[in-house]
């Protein structure tokens, strides 16, 4: 005797299963995609360092004429001979000086901003949604706050920021110490080469670091998609379950349609006195035809079945007086090419005719 695992055949609620696209498009509607926020991140920062770099002379002149502007009004507003400066008068030259300033910043933080954007349109394509933003209980339970913080998802993300911080500090230590030499001797150097200098190595540095978290953020949004993937996977039971809520239960859906047949099969049955001739297997197949030039130019099925059915329809014939007369192949092509209410098909036409001819002609019709 061999002894078999039934539990090997039953569904044990394992992921086996490709997510459906009913899945996909709900979890899309929850705010669930699969998205590395690395991406808009590392866009909008290597950007905004590339910009600085193309036009940090540009910016610095603005920045230098700002603190001219400001540090030429001091003696214009200083209340002498005290050397005091009324609170008004500085409060209306801070704000200018923030105002202009913001105005020298505010076009690169907007290609940053709009770099971000783009970066993670591109990934998630245009499907806004409010859902992430409504609040749920569930986020401040303490219970399930301690289960996120030591799920293997923030093991992972923990990982990645070490990655990030370790790379980060080579990338800065072997560019530093290139230039170490020039770093400690600043103070010898005039002051617009010191900035010059300064900011030429943070720019550069920048640029460095954005190009690696370029690479880093590649390698994120490849692990979200498959992560993603993975947590979309589903269950035969689920793919089952969604069927049933989408399409309806399969039995409730039997059912309907057998009723359906029922209440067709009844109409039909009611139909068949008005037949002109039926045409039979003689055992298998019962055809009813019904000829009415003014509503068809060729005759039509009225009604047809197989088996009991064909007996039923054979049983009203003759209870009905409505001839019944057996051709095998007619009645057979019949009922496998033509559906109830459709004409007799062209090729056809002789054999029905003959068939109709002969019905009239016993009684007397013609």
């Amino acid at each position: 005797m061999l002894e078999y695992n039934l539990q090997f055949f039953a569904d044990n609620g394992d992921k086996t299963e490709e997510p459906t696209s009913k899945k996909l498009d709900d979890a899309r509607s929850e705010g669930q995609v699969a998205k590395s926020r690395e991406i808009g991140n590392c866009l909008g920062l290597f950007v905004f360092f590339l910009v600085l770099r193309f036009m940090a002379g540009s910016i610095g002149g603005k920045f230098l004429n700002v603190f001219e502007v400001m540090y030429s009004a001091i003696p214009r507003v200083t209340v002498y001979p005290r050397g005091e400066m009324p609170a008004r008068e500085m409060n209306i030259l801070f704000r200018s000086g923030i105002y202009n300033i913001v105005m020298i910043v505010l076009p690169i933080m907007i290609i940053g901003y709009v770099v971000a954007f783009v970066g993670d349109l591109v990934q998630v394509k245009w499907k806004p949604t409010a859902k992430p933003l409504k609040p749920k209980f569930s986020k401040i339970d303490p219970t399930k706050g301690f289960k996120r913080i030591f799920s293997p998802n923030s093991i992972v993300e923990l990982l990645k920021s070490l990655l990030k911080i370790g790379l980060i500090a080579i990338i800065c230590y072997g560019y530093i110490r290139d230039k170490v030499f020039l770093i400690f001797n600043l103070y010898d150097l005039p002051l617009m080469q010191s900035v010059s200098l300064i900011g030429n190595t943070i720019i550069d540095l920048g640029i460095r670091i954005s190009a690696v978290y370029i690479v880093l953020a590649a390698a994120d949004f490849g692990y979200q998609k498959w992560k993603f993937h993975k947590d979309m996977m589903m269950s035969k039971q689920e793919v089952k379950d969604e069927y049933k809520n989408s399409e309806g239960d399969p039995q409730v859906k039997g059912q309907i349609k057998a009723k359906m047949r029922e209440a067709s099969r009844r109409r039909m049955m009611q139909q068949l006195p008005q037949a002109d001739v039926v045409i039979t297997n003689p055992t298998h197949y019962a055809v009813a035809i019904k000829y009415e030039p003014s509503k068809k130019d060729a005759p039509y099925v009225l009604a047809k079945g197989e088996g009991y059915l064909a007996q039923k329809i054979k049983e009203v014939a003759k209870e009905s007086g409505i001839e019944i007369v057996e051709n095998k192949p007619v009645a057979r092509m019949l009922y496998h090419n033509v559906e109830i209410g459709e004409a007799v098909p062209p090729e056809l036409y002789q054999a029905v005719a003959e068939i109709l001819a002969f019905v009239y002609h016993l009684q007397g019709k013609i």
